[in-house]
């Protein structure tokens, strides 16, 4: 089977320009995950992009804490989460940004593997704050149970991180 992403017309620009292909998915699974926040979009959105937010949920968890966050915020520009065991916990780059509805980017975990993996946020405004919704593609067959059980947990501590 060959692995068609999803790409949105926005992220052509980054694909044209190498950003996502320097190992790009290599497999077909994907996972998408809604939530609602009860927070507005904006602070949603600087939950990924501002490292001292970003400290507070992404890729902790009871045994690991992310210690060490690079954001390089631009298309193309990567990003390094390090954590205080082991060193980079994941590592990727911006295909999109477009504040504060959408961001895409490559992320790889190299404690596991080198391949990249696509992930697409996108963030609705509701009435009740906002709609968060993550699409991971490119997972290997049987991963996406642990994904979807890993990135729930961190939605838990985002919804805290931004209340």
């Amino acid at each position: 089977m060959t692995y068609e992403p999803h790409t949105h017309p926005a992220d052509q620009g980054a694909f044209d320009d190498g950003f996502s292909t320097e190992a790009g998915p290599r497999y077909g699974r994907r996972l998408s995950i809604s939530r609602r926040v009860p927070a507005d979009a904006e602070d949603v959105f600087n939950a990924w992009v501002d490292p001292e937010l970003a400290r507070r949920w992404l890729f902790r968890s009871p045994v690991r804490s992310a210690r060490d966050f690079h954001l390089d915020l631009r298309i193309g520009g990567s990003w390094r989460v390090s954590d205080r065991n082991d060193g980079d916990a994941a590592i990727g780059r911006y295909l999109a940004i477009e504040r504060p509805r959408r961001l895409a980017f490559t992320m790889a975990m190299p404690e596991f593997s080198a391949d990249h993996d696509h992930v697409t946020v996108e963030i609705v405004p509701d009435r009740r704050g906002c709609i968060l919704t993550l699409a991971h593609e490119g997972l290997a067959q049987n991963s996406e149970e642990s994904f979807r059980n890993g990135w729930n947990a961190m939605f838990d501590d985002l919804v805290v991180a931004v209340s």
